[in-house]
């Protein structure tokens, strides 16, 4: 009889998921690490990425539970097992609240568990000075020293980062809240803290001036996520399973797993990480999905992205220092910080003379949910219509390599789109301008799951690489001297390399002139897919494909 696996899927206490036999990848021996790394740390990691189960882990380290850890790498490294009082605080769980006062009664019902345990004074009015009074009695009371875990610190501020009447009151709350941390240092044997963002001007930041950041760590890359070396191994049999489930071999389940949910590095020379959420979502539910975005973009993220005027179509390879992308929240002036430290962006490559990161979408998975939540914003589509009416039947035909179809397809689901209510005077505005098509039919290829690039720089014959692979071509041609101009876009399928040039009020074999004398096609002649120029007119007035030329 086959073997039950169950997988810790919304589970994300430690003792839960040893004691109930779910499928657990030993990380043990980096929590022993961590926690003999620095007294204070701050680790910044995207939402559902196990932040939660690490420091549930330490939870029960620190309590001294012992048989949790049974068989698992920690064994071979701790010998003490010291026993130490325990404040673990979940933040999330403050999210949501619409004014001070019911984030501090909020904060006070988190510590209430533990004021059940070490007492209270009645001057303790704040939640502050009630963390305080616990942390002082909880040391008094058992002469040792005390372990405090905050996970997703920046939970309640996150839901009103936009909001500039109610985001320095709520600020003034939590500083007054984490101040406790540095005040009691002689009493604290070991602090963690997790989040996504990075509040500058929040105590923990300003005045704890020994806290150790580890979002960037090699050391730590892998301590939360799943690692290749760890899919292959520990969960080899469960590609087995869900690739005979889905009638394919287990090596092509392989790649659409990593297509769909790898991609993640979070340090210049991390391993690639798969999200552990969504991998392990797949194989309970046996079927490759895109579950993290089951409860759709974060408002916050999409408030921000309109804030700053973010230009997505950038954001598929970006080169930026690390001080671009991991700033404080506050010392923001794009959208770049947010998107990496949430998990839209990742770490794709890094240069070390220059000590230059490259940026990109991690995989599938979060392209897919990325640019379903921004296309209503960006082009007054409903994602479902897009989905419904054109998506499918565009794919199917460049699949195919049926150009014309797949123009005509579009022709044809421009022409009737039911646009957003209130957005047709945005449309009407931004229909007079090439750039609004070329955002239109980005967030539409996006969807599709093709690879696809906009004002792709055109090099010289230096620059002409044998493999041009869709996560090197960039990087690759990105060494050479600049030529010829920009191509529109640039869309690969498994195939064909489409090179595309757009014209607003203007001619389609004006487009494609310019695809020929600029010499846009030119790189891609040397790769195995063949390579179809299109040269496409839009008409302002329709806001449809007027004509096109292909040309292969």
């Amino acid at each position: 009889m086959e073997e039950t696996r169950r997988y810790p899927v919304g589970i994300q206490t430690f003792s839960n998921i040893i004691r109930g036999g779910y499928v657990y990848l030993d990380k043990t021996d980096l929590v022993w690490e961590l926690v003999h790394y620095a007294k204070y740390i701050f680790m910044s990691r995207p939402r559902r990425f196990g932040k939660s189960l690490l420091t549930s882990t330490l939870e029960s380290y620190f309590r001294g539970d012992k048989e949790l850890f049974e068989e698992l790498k920690i064994m071979q490294m701790e010998k003490e097992w010291q026993q130490y009082p325990v404040i673990h605080l979940d933040l999330s769980t403050a999210k949501g609240q619409d004014s001070v006062k019911e984030l501090r009664a909020r904060l006070f019902f988190l510590l209430k568990e533990y004021t059940a345990l070490f007492g209270k004074d009645d001057d303790e009015t704040t939640p502050g000075s009630m963390l305080l009074g616990l942390i002082r009695r909880a040391y008094e009371q058992t002469g040792q020293q005390v372990v405090v875990i905050i996970d997703e610190y920046d939970a309640p501020l996150l839901e009103v980062l936009h909001e500039e009447e109610n985001l320095p009151s709520f600020r003034k709350v939590m500083q007054e809240f984490y101040q406790p941390l540095k005040a009691c240092e002689a009493m604290i044997k070991f602090c963690f803290i997790t989040g996504i963002t990075k509040f500058s001007q929040l105590s923990i930041f300003s005045t704890i001036n020994n806290l150790t950041n580890v979002t960037l760590d090699p050391k730590f890359s892998a301590i939360c996520g799943i690692t290749e070396e760890e899919l292959t191994t520990v969960l080899q049999k469960d590609i087995e399973r869900l690739a005979t489930f889905n009638d394919l071999t287990p090596e092509e389940m392989h790649l659409k797993l990593k297509l769909r949910y790898d991609g993640y590095h979070f340090s210049e020379y991390s391993p690639e990480i798969y999200n552990p959420f969504s991998l392990l979502k797949a194989f309970q539910q046996r079927k490759v999905s895109n579950y993290w975005f089951d409860t759709g973009t974060p408002s916050y993220l999409i408030q921000q992205l309109r804030l700053f005027k973010t230009d997505i179509m950038s954001l598929d390879r970006l080169e930026a220092f690390a001080s671009d992308f991991d700033l404080p929240t506050e010392a923001m002036r794009t959208a770049i910080p947010l998107l990496y430290q949430s998990g839209y962006l990742t770490i794709k490559d890094y240069e070390r003379e220059s000590e230059m990161y490259t940026l990109a979408i991690p995989n599938q998975e979060v392209r897919i949910g990325y640019i379903e939540g921004l296309l209503p914003l960006y082009t007054g589509l409903e994602t479902r219509d897009v989905r419904a009416g054109f998506a499918l039947k565009f794919w199917r035909a460049l699949k195919k390599g049926d150009a014309d179809l797949a123009m005509r397809e579009m022709q044809a689901y421009l022409a009737g789109i039911p646009y957003v209510e209130g957005f047709k005077q945005k449309l009407a505005d931004a229909a007079t301008a090439e750039g609004f098509y070329e955002y239109t039919m980005y967030l539409i290829f996006s969807m599709l799951n093709v690879y696809v690039r906009t004002q792709v720089k055109v090099w010289s014959s230096e620059s002409h690489t044998s493999s041009l692979e869709d996560d090197r071509v960039a990087t690759e041609l990105g060494k050479a001297k600049c030529a010829g101009g920009c191509t529109d876009m640039v869309v690969w399928m498994p195939d064909a390399t489409y090179v595309f040039e757009l014209k607003l009020n203007d001619t389609a074999q004006h487009a494609l002139e310019q695809i020929d004398s600029k010499g846009y096609a030119f790189p891609y002649q040397t790769d195995d897919r063949r390579v179809v120029k299109v040269g496409v007119s839009f008409d302002a007035d329709t806001r449809t494909p007027k004509d096109w030329i292909i040309s292969r």
